[in-house]
């Protein structure tokens, strides 16, 4: 266990790497050739566009073999990234544009591969700790690699960087092959088909799994409906340089990566209902935090909110692991992923309407919906206390399923 637990950490700073170098660049490279800002941050919608196609995407991890599927992938990921190298002028813009879309579609179906795996790999005992060292690791590529991808096309161009970024998914389809995929889940008996209503009914059937999954939801949202917000309260009520920004981003970084190596144990100890609500509320405090007129109060609160996000997120996913029918793993977490990582697109641009009210009232109004979040949720808890070990009970006309992951 400790094997692949190590393969799936490694699989997460390589992935990391590659997608947050190349995501910074694309942008760049489009800007370059276009002179279009505009155009320029479409690429990054591209990316998380797919994701509202999760719960179609994600039957198809349960109709086909998981691990070769996620394998073939990465390696179509890799070849779509060696196309860029035909991008010489602003004619070849649309093949950037293309290739962050494939980045988007591979993103939903390698994320919930990885989480469908993950149970039949590790004990159960062990998912929420490497699911926070996954965390920690990716973020902590957040960290590097973005330097590095621009660095990289300072140096010698777009290209280079596609190359760079071409390899670290072909080395993670090798990293795959040598999972150990020995574990048996104890739930093998359920439908496989159903399409993405059944998705829909197990993920959010359960308090088990629809309480964490709505925190990081709503967490997540907030997160990006304070982004302009965040940037209004530096350049204007703070009146520092820009380039303030990357200290934010990098103390967010350092608490989301100190968070995701203790969020496996907190999860062991009090549950994934009570570590979403305690990461819900500790964003909430961190955008109140930044609301301060002091630049070191920004500072720490953008280190509580990078806690708690990660905090929602891995509590999210263990519980979709844990609670989840094996055969249905596969669309259920891409359904997850599209219910956490979905209100973006809209929560994105209603931050940057709200923002023409004042730099603040976005991150309290943020503050104050994670915080009625927590209330409601600990309410219900309260209400409902073994409703926490519920899992749904298999459909009518179940029919056995064959080894996950396979």
């Amino acid at each position: 266990m400790r094997r692949n637990a190590g393969l799936f950490v490694a699989i997460s700073l390589l992935s990391g790497f590659g997608s947050s170098a190349m995501s910074l660049v694309a942008g760049i490279w489009i800007l370059d050739l276009s002179g279009s800002t505009s155009l320029a941050a479409l690429a990054g919608l591209c990316v998380y566009a797919p994701v509202l196609a999760g719960p179609w995407l994600g039957g198809l991890l349960d109709r086909a073999p998981r691990r070769p599927l996620v394998i073939a992938v990465n390696l179509m990921l890799a070849a779509a990234l060696l196309a860029l190298l035909a991008v010489r002028g602003p004619g070849q813009t649309w093949l950037i544009f293309a290739v962050s879309c494939a980045y988007g579609v591979s993103y939903v179906l390698i994320d919930a591969g990885e989480t469908a795996l993950l149970p039949s790999a590790l004990a159960p005992t062990e998912l929420g700790d490497v699911n926070g060292w996954r965390s920690s690791a990716q973020e902590g590529m957040k960290l590097v690699a973005p330097l590095a991808g621009a660095g990289l096309y300072a140096w010698r161009g777009g290209h280079a960087v596609a190359v760079l970024s071409a390899a670290m998914p072909a080395l993670v389809a090798t990293l795959y092959a040598f999972l150990r995929l020995n574990r048996t889940p104890t739930d093998r008996r359920t439908e496989r088909g159903g399409g993405p209503r059944t998705g829909l009914v197990v993920l959010f059937g359960q308090r088990a799994t629809r309480l964490p999954v709505v925190l990081a939801a709503v967490s997540i949202a907030m997160s990006g409906f304070t982004t302009a917000g965040i940037y209004a309260i530096v350049v204007t009520e703070l009146r520092l340089p820009t380039t303030f920004l990357g200290v934010l981003a990098s103390a967010q970084g350092t608490g989301s990566l100190l968070g995701g190596l203790i969020v496996g144990r907190l999860i062991a100890a009090r549950g994934a209902g009570a570590v979403g609500v305690a990461g819900t509320a500790l964003f909430a405090i961190g955008c109140l935090a930044r609301c301060l007129p002091w630049w070191p109060a920004t500072v720490v609160g953008a280190v509580v909110a990078g806690v708690g996000l990660p905090w929602t997120l891995v509590a999210a996913v263990t519980a979709v692991q844990t609670h989840t029918p094996s055969a249905l793993l596969g669309r259920v977490s891409a359904t997850a992923n599209t219910a956490m990582f979905g209100p973006l697109v809209v929560a994105i641009p209603l931050g940057a309407a709200a923002v023409h009210l004042g730099a603040r009232p976005p991150l309290v109004a943020a503050a104050a919906i994670c915080l009625t979040a927590v209330v409601v949720a600990t309410s219900r808890r309260r209400s409902a206390p073994h409703d926490e070990a519920a899992t749904v009970p298999p459909p009518r006309g179940t029919v056995g399923a064959g080894p996950a992951g396979r």
